[in-house]
Formats: C-alpha cells, structure tokens, sequence
C-alpha cells in the first residue's frame, strides 16, 4: 500500500512538471524572438566580353563548382507583341526546344537528360529566354545543345500545333479559377496591357508565320546576353561561346513601345469596383491593382516598394497574411507584389476566401493600405521585414540558378551588373517615412477586383461599399478584348 501512495504521488510530481515546463514554453512563445544579424554576401565580380556580332558573354566565375547554369537572355518579349497576338513571344520561346534541324524535341530532351543536365524556354513582359542546367564537366556538350536551339529552330507545323492545343487546354482550365481570371481581367481593365500567356481568341489565330517573324526580328546577338555562372574563366567562355554562336548574323534591334501608366493619386484608395460573377465557385478572390506611374524597375525606389512590399504582402508575417489569415482565419493566405517594367509598375494584393467573407476582406485589404500610407511602420516591425529581403537575397545569390536569373533581370532592364553589390545597402537604408510617403503617393485610386459567386456576396458588398458603384460581368460574357470587358459590347 505504502508503494502504491508514493507511486501515486509520483505521477502527481511528473504531471505538474510536465503542465509547468507546457505553461513556461507557451510563456517564452509569447515573446518574438529577435531577429539575428544581417548577413553579408559575397558577390564575386561579373566579367564581360563582347563578341563581333554583338553578342555580350557574361561570366561570374565559380570555383569548384559542380552545377553550372547558363541563359541566354533575349531583351523582346510580350511587351512587343501586338494584343492581338497575345501569347507570341511565350509560343515562339517554347517552340524553340520543340525541334531544330538536326534534333527533334525528343532528342533534345533525351540528350540534356543523357548529360544530367535540363533545358528550358519561354518568355515573360519583358524578355525571352533559353536556360540550361548540366555538371561542369558536360558544360561543352550542353551548351552545343542550347546554340542549336537557339539558332536552328524549325518550327514544325505539327509541334507548334499540339503546343498551341495544350496552351489552348491549360487556358481554358484556368479560366474557371477565381484567381487567375482576377490576374487575366487586370491586365486589361487595370494595367491597359495584354495578357502574356495570351487568350484563348489570340492563341487559336497564331500561324507557324506569326512565329518564325517573331523569332527573326528578336533573336538577333546584338539583342541578347549570355550569362554563365560556372567554374571557366572569362576568356574560355568566350572562346566556347564564340564557337558556337560567333555565325549568329547580327541583326536590327525594334525596342517596344513602353506604356507609361496614367497617375492617379487621388482621395480614396478604391477608384473602382470590378466583380466578375463565377457562380457555384468555390472560393471568391479578392484582389486590389493599381498602376504606378514614373517608377520603373532602373527607379531608385525600387527598393522603397521592395520593402514596402515585404511589410505589407511579402511573407507569412506580412500585414496582410496577419489580419486575413492569422487573425481572422479568412484566407490560406494574402499577399502582395510588384511587377517591373521599365518606366512603370504593376502593384497587386491577392487572397482568396469564402465567398461570404469577400466583401469583409476587400474591407480589410484597404484599412491595411490606408495603414501605409497614414502611419510610420515601427523599427521593430520594419527591420525584419527587411531582413527577410537581404536573407533571401543572399540565399538566391548561393546558387548558380539563382545568380544568374538576378542577372538575367539587371540585363534585361540595362542595369549595370554593380546593381548587385549595392542591394542589401540599398534596403537597409530605407526608413519608414519613405515607405509610407511612396504608399501615400502612389497606391490611391486603384481597383478593386472581386472573381466569384456575386449572390452569395451581393449584399454584404453593398452593405459594406454603400457609396461605392459596383460593375459586375457575368463570367461567360467576359471578353477582354471588349472596352466593356463584355462580349456582347465587342465591336
């Protein structure tokens, strides 16, 4: 009996341990850890050499590296594509791997496989490119492959034709997504743009013609650069490169008509209401856009709008993430991001959510807008949102995929190659009242796009937006070519 008492008491003893070591644990999680020291980046220097017909070799030299990765980086892509071609430059980038004069697109694939290596190509706004991935010790072999793509494509009728299906299938998919077709909208009724993947009235017209044009006035030496991060030097890059693409005939460089965005500063953040009625969706997605004028990617505050960006939709501790998801449960998730262009950006937040709580979000979404730009952000909050940029920064810049795709951006927008030691700096110098002045300047009087099933909604919206006009397109009438964004009003 007596063993049986102390054993009793025991549990007692272990059970109270334990429920105190649980009570002090949930204690310490109460108090954010602070984060740890910015961390430097070593960037080794970017060397350049380039060749007779143009063509700018690019090289950062990585010693004992086993993967190297290679671009090349074509400086024309959807944003010289005219709307009614929409989807061009991504079909005629994709077409490229899909056969050339002496491989098929199974050869190509089986041989890139073969060395261990890949290959890959499209196109976004702003530049179309090919990128390989291979072992240093098969870097000639794969980059002979990539100079045959790049320079004997044949786009045979039959590829381009199960492409143009695929992307066909894809698009249409997509179509019935509440978030994809509040991207697709916006880029017409907000940006005054074309989507780049193309719609599925432009995709169906594209010809085999349409294609080879685009690749013979774009993919010229003079118009591209290639990058290397491998373990070569700079002059036994450019001995292979000009191997292997020093026939490449120099050619004549058409530069896009960039847009510039109309500025539109103005009292209230909500300038329009957009609802695209999907019904019996599952979700609703809630989204703002709004074009900024005069502030470009070669804008110096561009790192404003990094930060900005971080602290507002820029991870899972973003403000956005915190009220929708964290707090309130609405979302899976919210965020935020900017989309470079030369003279302008695209700004856009995104959430998705129960089609009940849509309108309570879009509410949410503007406080936490009219948040930036009405009060400084606190040092404790700002720091490590700005250490999450410079950290992951600094994780990108680690891998040879990842140096040369930040690369890749500098060259596409003609920012000197320096740009990337001046990074970390850069962010670390921005100051609250900066990001709350470019906030106040610039993310007014934008719209408010709302994709999904408007009956449930309906009145919550105009119960929460009393005076606000609501324009609501019912899914099947949509029709972005339309200045009503309506089929019926095409003209």
């Amino acid at each position: 009996m007596r063993f049986q008492i102390s054993h009793f008491r025991l549990q007692i003893v272990l059970v109270s341990l334990c429920l105190c070591a649980l009570s002090t644990g949930l204690k310490a999680q109460d108090v954010v850890p602070a984060p740890g020291p910015e961390r430097s980046v070593s960037i080794p220097a970017v060397q350049e050499k380039k060749l007779k017909n143009g063509l700018t070799v690019a090289v950062i030299e990585k010693k004992s590296v086993p993967i190297v990765t290679a671009q090349l980086l074509v400086r024309t892509g959807a944003s010289s594509e005219p709307a009614a071609k929409a989807g061009l430059a991504n079909l005629a980038a994709a077409m490229l791997t899909k056969g050339t004069k002496t491989r098929s697109a199974e050869q190509i694939a089986e041989q890139m496989e073969f060395l261990g290596g890949s290959i890959g190509s499209g196109a976004g706004w702003n530049g179309s490119s090919i990128t390989i991935s291979a072992t240093s010790d098969k870097l000639d072999q794969a980059m002979a492959i990539m100079a045959d793509v790049a320079l004997n494509p044949v786009f045979k009728q039959e590829e381009l034709d199960l492409l143009k299906s695929q992307s066909l299938d894809e698009l249409k998919f997509n179509l019935t997504q509440p978030g994809f077709l509040a991207t697709y909208v916006s880029s017409k009724y907000s940006f005054d743009e074309h989507p780049s993947g193309g719609t599925p009235a432009s995709l169906e017209a594209l010809s085999r013609n349409d294609v080879q044009d685009f690749y013979a006035r774009s993919f010229v030496p003079n118009n591209a650069v290639l990058i290397m991060t491998v373990d070569v030097s700079l002059s036994n890059a450019a001995s292979l490169a000009e191997n292997l693409f020093g026939k490449w005939a120099e050619g004549k460089v058409e530069t896009a008509n960039a847009k510039t965005a109309a500025s539109d500063a103005k009292k209230d953040i909500v300038r329009r209401m957009l609802v695209v009625d999907l019904p019996k969706s599952g979700q609703a997605s809630v989204n703002y856009f709004k074009p900024i004028a005069s502030v470009g990617r070669n804008s110096r505050e561009y790192y404003t709008a990094s930060v900005l960006n971080s602290l507002l939709g820029g991870g899972y501790s973003s403000r956005l993430n915190q009220e929708i998801r964290i707090k309130r449960g609405l979302s899976y998730g919210a965020g935020s991001s900017f989309t470079w262009r030369n003279a302008n950006t695209n700004f856009g937040t995104r959430t998705q959510t129960k089609n009940e709580s849509a309108a309570e979000v879009a509410e949410l979404v503007i406080a936490e807008l009219k948040r930036l730009a009405e009060s400084n952000a606190a040092d404790v909050e700002l720091n490590p949102r700005k250490l999450v940029l410079t950290g992951g920064f600094g994780r990108n810049l680690e891998t040879t995929g990842g140096l040369t795709g930040a690369l890749a951006d500098l060259y596409s927008f003609g920012i000197p190659t320096s740009e990337l030691n001046k990074y970390m700096a850069s962010v670390s110098a921005v100051g609250p009242a900066t990001v709350k002045d470019f906030a106040a300047s610039n993310l007014f009087g934008g719209d408010m796009v709302i994709v999904g099933d408007y009956a449930v909604f309906k009145e919550d919206l105009a119960k929460r937006f009393p005076n606000m006009k609501i324009d609501v397109v019912k899914v099947d009438e949509v029709n972005i070519e339309s200045p009503t964004l309506r089929r019926s009003d095409v003209p």
